[in-house]
């Protein structure tokens, strides 16, 4: 399994539209980093106003103070005059979000961009929803998508549908599953028996552990489960310490040695991706040309790199200032755009599809991408 290849063609993602045009610059060669974007005054003419719902005090300060930043950079690549932003303070909180939230809504926000986690998002739907303005949040819990709100961060089943896809397709048959026992891993569970059920393949073994249990020794249970047949892939919800000691014992356990997975979390630690017991691990994450033109204008604006979830912050604000500048309830809906962290597509049941890439993790050097991120399909569609 491990030396197989991904089959079939991939599809190209460089030929969709930006989801907010980048200003042009009038040096030829290299452009100059644009000057930080300012947040256009209250005052004057009536304006199209998005509320950017952030945690702009507290624990959370400096997070949200870097998403206003992704915000701000997508109303200045979008290069609209007649659209503002309102950042209100949630203060974290899901009673700040809907204070936050009505605040905006007295001041003439159309559109939301956050807030930043499932708390504050359902606090703050209330209220839009009574004023029929959509919420494009930043969190990734689907069940939070529909009547109104839009999650736009990356669900724990995409990111399964899309790795456990790539395996199939370069031939694994027999899945195994290691995540914590609580509601993400049962959603990872439910995802990957959907996934393999749809190709016709036999039902994963599945170890969930105590949520601070030990994952060594959950790999060591999945391993007797498997039985003589071994497994051809594994997908794997642990990172750091706790994902190298499960990935060596699958390795040194089962039959044969299987291809572990991973989801797009191990992006943010860079010991686990060099460490021999992940070496050929797969893993979804952005697409990594997309990602590198958002962090090079990030960084010549504000001058830091950008936070992971700094591209969805930026993707919300620049289709909540389409929205609000259309004066519609939704944000573009079945469109196929090039985001912050690559293509994306507004899906009408309120999740936001992503193409994502796949990299094979490579102890002697960075990621190696195996197939670019795709158009995301719209279901139904």
């Amino acid at each position: 399994m491990a030396a197989c290849a991904p089959q079939g063609p991939v599809q190209s993602t460089q030929r969709l539209p930006p989801i907010a045009q980048p200003q042009p610059s009038d040096t030829a060669g290299a452009a100059p980093a644009p000057a930080a974007p300012q947040l256009a005054p209250p005052e004057g003419p009536p304006r199209a106003r998005v509320g950017v719902l952030l945690p702009l005090s507290g624990g959370s300060r400096q997070l949200g103070e870097q998403l206003l930043n992704a915000s701000q950079l997508a109303l200045f690549d979008l290069g609209d005059p007649a659209v503002e932003l309102l950042p209100r303070d949630t203060r974290g909180t899901p009673s700040g979000a809907a204070e936050a939230a009505r605040t905006a809504l007295g001041q003439g926000a159309r559109a939301f961009a956050g807030p930043l986690t499932l708390g504050e998002t359902s606090a703050a739907a209330g209220p839009a929803r009574n004023a029929r303005v959509p919420v494009l949040a930043f969190t990734n819990d689907a069940n939070q998508a529909g009547n109104g709100v839009y999650v736009m961060g990356v669900t724990i089943g995409e990111q399964t549908e899309r790795i456990a896809g790539a395996a199939i397709a370069a031939g694994a048959r027999r899945f195994g599953l290691i995540a914590p026992d609580d509601e993400v891993g049962r959603r990872l569970a439910g995802a990957l028996r959907s996934q393999v059920a749809a190709a016709g393949l036999p039902a994963p073994v599945v170890q969930l552990h105590a949520r601070l249990g030990d994952a060594a020794t959950a790999a060591k249970d999945l391993a007797t489960a498997a039985g003589s047949e071994g497994l051809d892939a594994v997908v794997l919800a642990a990172v750091g310490d706790r994902a190298k000691a499960a990935a060596s014992l699958l390795n040194e356990s089962l039959p044969k040695r299987p291809r572990i997975l991973g989801l797009t979390v191990w992006a943010n630690d860079q010991a686990m991706l060099r460490d021999p017991a992940l070496a050929g691990a797969w893993f979804a994450n952005a697409d990594p040309q997309a990602r590198t033109d958002f962090e090079n204008r990030y960084q010549g604006a504000f001058g830091e790199r950008p936070p992971r979830v700094a591209g969805i912050a930026y993707d919300a604000a620049a289709l909540a200032a389409r929205s609000a500048r259309a004066g519609s309830a939704t944000p573009p809906i079945g469109e196929a755009l090039m985001g912050a962290d690559g293509p994306i597509v507004v899906a009408p049941n309120g999740l936001t599809r992503r193409g994502l890439a796949i990299f094979e993790l490579n102890p002697e050097g960075d990621p190696k991408l195996v197939e670019p991120a795709p158009i995301p399909g719209v279901p139904g569609a």
